[in-house]
């Protein structure tokens, strides 16, 4: 579940940063999300049950 935010997260962050140059702070906010995400999901350490 954290892996699919993360992913999402880094592509509107990737597409921020191509179409949405104005808005600076915006796609920045996104990569700092993405971020955190990924710490969350290393430091848990959870593996997901399939």
């Amino acid at each position: 579940m954290l892996w699919t935010i993360f992913v999402i997260l880094l592509v509107l962050w990737l597409v921020g940063l191509v179409s949405f140059h104005a808005i600076g702070w915006y796609i920045h906010i996104l990569l700092v999300l993405a971020l955190i995400v990924l710490l969350i999901q290393l430091i848990s350490g959870r593996r997901p049950v399939v």
